[in-house]
Protein backbone atom coordinates (compact mmCIF):
# COMPACT_ATOMS: atom_id res chain seq x y z
CA UNK A 1 0.00 0.00 0.00
CA UNK A 2 1.66 3.45 -1.02
CA UNK A 3 1.45 6.63 1.36
CA UNK A 4 -0.85 8.91 0.30
CA UNK A 5 0.32 12.97 0.29
CA UNK A 6 -0.96 15.09 3.31
CA UNK A 7 -3.96 16.90 1.97
CA UNK A 8 -1.70 20.09 3.03
CA UNK A 9 0.80 19.40 0.75
CA UNK A 10 -0.92 18.12 -2.27
CA UNK A 11 -3.08 21.23 -2.57
CA UNK A 12 -0.35 23.63 -3.43
CA UNK A 13 -0.42 23.63 -7.47
CA UNK A 14 3.08 23.84 -9.67
CA UNK A 15 1.95 27.38 -10.71
CA UNK A 16 1.67 28.76 -7.33
CA UNK A 17 5.37 27.24 -6.40
CA UNK A 18 6.61 28.92 -9.71
CA UNK A 19 5.30 32.27 -8.39
CA UNK A 20 6.71 32.03 -5.46
CA UNK A 21 9.68 31.34 -6.43
CA UNK A 22 9.32 34.62 -8.69
CA UNK A 23 8.51 36.69 -6.06
CA UNK A 24 11.65 35.40 -3.98
CA UNK A 25 13.86 36.23 -6.89
CA UNK A 26 12.44 39.85 -7.43
CA UNK A 27 13.01 40.14 -3.49
CA UNK A 28 16.90 38.59 -3.85
CA UNK A 29 17.74 40.97 -6.48
CA UNK A 30 15.69 44.20 -5.16
CA UNK A 31 17.84 43.41 -2.03
CA UNK A 32 21.67 42.94 -3.84
CA UNK A 33 20.46 46.37 -5.50
CA UNK A 34 20.16 47.85 -1.88
CA UNK A 35 23.30 46.50 -0.88
CA UNK A 36 24.99 47.66 -4.03
CA UNK A 37 23.97 50.93 -3.21
CA UNK A 38 25.81 50.46 0.23
CA UNK A 39 28.87 49.98 -1.71
CA UNK A 40 28.59 52.81 -4.20
CA UNK A 41 27.94 55.02 -1.10
CA UNK A 42 31.60 55.92 -0.25
CA UNK A 43 30.35 56.30 3.06
CA UNK A 44 29.42 54.27 6.15
CA UNK A 45 29.33 51.15 4.31
CA UNK A 46 28.00 47.96 6.12
CA UNK A 47 27.95 49.73 9.34
CA UNK A 48 24.99 50.11 12.18
CA UNK A 49 23.42 52.74 9.78
CA UNK A 50 23.84 51.01 6.62
CA UNK A 51 20.94 49.98 3.98
CA UNK A 52 22.07 46.34 4.61
CA UNK A 53 21.83 46.28 8.40
CA UNK A 54 18.85 47.84 8.20
CA UNK A 55 17.17 44.83 6.37
CA UNK A 56 18.73 42.35 8.00
CA UNK A 57 16.97 43.76 10.83
CA UNK A 58 13.60 44.16 9.08
CA UNK A 59 13.94 40.61 8.06
CA UNK A 60 14.45 39.55 11.62
CA UNK A 61 11.44 41.62 12.77
CA UNK A 62 8.66 40.43 10.01
CA UNK A 63 9.76 36.67 10.54
CA UNK A 64 9.10 36.90 14.30
CA UNK A 65 6.13 38.85 13.71
CA UNK A 66 5.12 35.80 11.49
CA UNK A 67 5.91 33.18 14.10
CA UNK A 68 3.93 35.30 16.70
CA UNK A 69 0.88 34.93 14.11
CA UNK A 70 1.28 31.05 13.64
CA UNK A 71 1.83 30.95 17.83
CA UNK A 72 -1.84 32.49 18.53
CA UNK A 73 -3.41 29.60 16.44
CA UNK A 74 -3.18 27.14 18.99
CA UNK A 75 -4.33 24.63 15.57
CA UNK A 76 -1.20 25.37 14.29
CA UNK A 77 2.31 24.61 15.73
CA UNK A 78 2.20 27.10 18.73
CA UNK A 79 5.45 25.89 20.34
CA UNK A 80 7.59 25.05 17.30
CA UNK A 81 6.31 28.78 16.48
CA UNK A 82 7.32 30.25 20.00
CA UNK A 83 10.97 28.41 19.87
CA UNK A 84 11.51 29.71 16.13
CA UNK A 85 9.85 33.32 17.52
CA UNK A 86 11.78 34.09 20.00
CA UNK A 87 14.99 33.16 18.19
CA UNK A 88 14.17 35.32 16.04
CA UNK A 89 13.23 38.25 17.77
CA UNK A 90 16.72 37.23 19.91
CA UNK A 91 18.33 37.99 16.82
CA UNK A 92 16.58 40.81 16.13
CA UNK A 93 17.84 42.51 19.24
CA UNK A 94 21.54 40.94 18.91
CA UNK A 95 21.66 42.94 15.79
CA UNK A 96 20.57 46.15 17.50
CA UNK A 97 23.29 45.74 20.06
CA UNK A 98 24.76 48.72 19.09
CA UNK A 99 21.96 51.19 19.35
CA UNK A 100 20.45 49.59 23.00
CA UNK A 101 24.32 49.92 24.02
CA UNK A 102 24.35 53.66 23.14
CA UNK A 103 20.88 54.74 24.36
CA UNK A 104 19.68 52.11 26.66
CA UNK A 105 22.68 51.26 28.36
CA UNK A 106 25.44 48.86 27.92
CA UNK A 107 24.35 45.56 27.78
CA UNK A 108 20.82 46.27 27.52
CA UNK A 109 20.67 43.48 23.98
CA UNK A 110 21.99 40.20 26.74
CA UNK A 111 18.85 41.48 29.06
CA UNK A 112 16.52 41.78 26.62
CA UNK A 113 17.50 38.43 25.00
CA UNK A 114 17.54 36.56 28.13
CA UNK A 115 13.75 37.30 29.25
CA UNK A 116 12.80 36.29 25.78
CA UNK A 117 14.78 32.83 25.54
CA UNK A 118 14.64 31.62 28.76
CA UNK A 119 10.61 31.57 29.40
CA UNK A 120 10.28 30.28 25.34
CA UNK A 121 12.36 27.74 26.26
CA UNK A 122 11.07 26.93 29.44
CA UNK A 123 7.26 26.03 27.63
CA UNK A 124 9.12 24.15 25.47
CA UNK A 125 10.80 22.29 27.48
CA UNK A 126 7.73 21.83 29.65
CA UNK A 127 5.58 21.22 26.74
CA UNK A 128 8.21 18.94 24.81
CA UNK A 129 6.01 16.55 23.67
CA UNK A 130 3.37 19.06 21.54
CA UNK A 131 6.87 20.42 20.38
CA UNK A 132 7.75 17.08 19.10
CA UNK A 133 4.72 16.18 17.47
CA UNK A 134 4.29 20.38 15.68
CA UNK A 135 8.02 19.15 14.76
CA UNK A 136 7.45 16.52 13.02
CA UNK A 137 4.16 18.09 11.31
CA UNK A 138 6.54 20.27 9.69
CA UNK A 139 9.73 18.08 9.19
CA UNK A 140 9.76 17.09 5.65
CA UNK A 141 8.26 20.64 4.72
CA UNK A 142 9.41 23.72 2.28
CA UNK A 143 9.41 26.20 4.99
CA UNK A 144 11.43 24.08 7.45
CA UNK A 145 14.13 23.45 5.01
CA UNK A 146 14.44 26.87 4.01
CA UNK A 147 14.71 28.08 7.82
CA UNK A 148 17.43 25.16 8.12
CA UNK A 149 19.56 26.57 5.21
CA UNK A 150 18.86 30.15 6.72
CA UNK A 151 19.95 29.26 9.87
CA UNK A 152 23.25 27.61 8.41
CA UNK A 153 23.90 30.57 6.08
CA UNK A 154 24.18 32.99 8.99
CA UNK A 155 25.33 31.35 12.25
CA UNK A 156 27.79 28.96 10.83
CA UNK A 157 28.85 29.46 7.54
CA UNK A 158 29.04 33.43 7.38
CA UNK A 159 30.70 33.71 11.11
CA UNK A 160 33.36 31.27 9.47
CA UNK A 161 33.70 33.04 6.31
CA UNK A 162 33.86 36.77 7.87
CA UNK A 163 37.13 35.63 9.58
CA UNK A 164 39.22 38.36 9.64
CA UNK A 165 42.22 36.04 9.79
CA UNK A 166 40.53 34.41 6.37
CA UNK A 167 40.86 37.73 4.35
CA UNK A 168 44.01 38.82 5.81
CA UNK A 169 45.28 35.69 4.11
CA UNK A 170 43.50 35.94 1.06
CA UNK A 171 44.45 39.52 0.60
CA UNK A 172 47.64 40.37 2.59
CA UNK A 173 49.18 43.91 2.16
CA UNK A 174 46.16 44.89 0.62
CA UNK A 175 43.65 44.01 3.04
CA UNK A 176 40.60 46.64 4.06
CA UNK A 177 38.69 45.89 6.72
CA UNK A 178 35.18 46.73 4.73
CA UNK A 179 35.78 44.28 2.18
CA UNK A 180 35.46 41.75 5.14
CA UNK A 181 32.84 43.64 6.53
CA UNK A 182 30.97 43.45 3.10
CA UNK A 183 31.63 39.61 2.83
CA UNK A 184 30.34 39.01 6.31
CA UNK A 185 27.07 41.02 6.52
CA UNK A 186 26.02 40.16 2.88
CA UNK A 187 26.19 36.61 3.68
CA UNK A 188 24.25 37.49 6.94
CA UNK A 189 22.04 38.96 4.41
CA UNK A 190 21.75 36.10 2.81
CA UNK A 191 20.71 33.77 5.53
CA UNK A 192 17.88 36.36 6.63
CA UNK A 193 16.31 36.50 3.45
CA UNK A 194 16.26 32.49 3.78
CA UNK A 195 15.04 32.62 7.33
CA UNK A 196 12.44 35.45 6.10
CA UNK A 197 11.38 33.03 3.31
CA UNK A 198 10.81 30.33 5.58
CA UNK A 199 8.38 32.19 7.94
CA UNK A 200 6.58 32.85 5.00
CA UNK A 201 6.28 29.28 3.59
CA UNK A 202 5.38 27.83 7.23
CA UNK A 203 2.67 30.67 7.45
CA UNK A 204 1.34 29.65 3.93
CA UNK A 205 1.33 25.71 4.85
CA UNK A 206 -0.43 26.33 7.78
CA UNK A 207 -2.93 28.36 6.09
CA UNK A 208 -3.40 25.18 3.85
CA UNK A 209 -3.75 22.85 6.70
CA UNK A 210 -6.47 24.90 8.38
CA UNK A 211 -8.41 24.61 4.94
CA UNK A 212 -7.98 21.25 4.20
CA UNK A 213 -9.47 20.55 7.69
Amino acid sequence: MTNSPLPSEATISFKAICFRAFCYILFVAGAMQLVMFDAQSGVDRFTETSLTELMQSTLLLLGAVMMGYLHRRPSAIPHVSLLMGAFLFASYVRENDYWLDRYVFDGAWQVIVTLVVVPALFVVIRQRHAFVAEFKSISNSLGLGMFTAGFLTTYVFSRLYGRSEFWEAMLGDHYQRVIKDAAEEVTELAGYMLLFFACIELVLLLRRRARAA
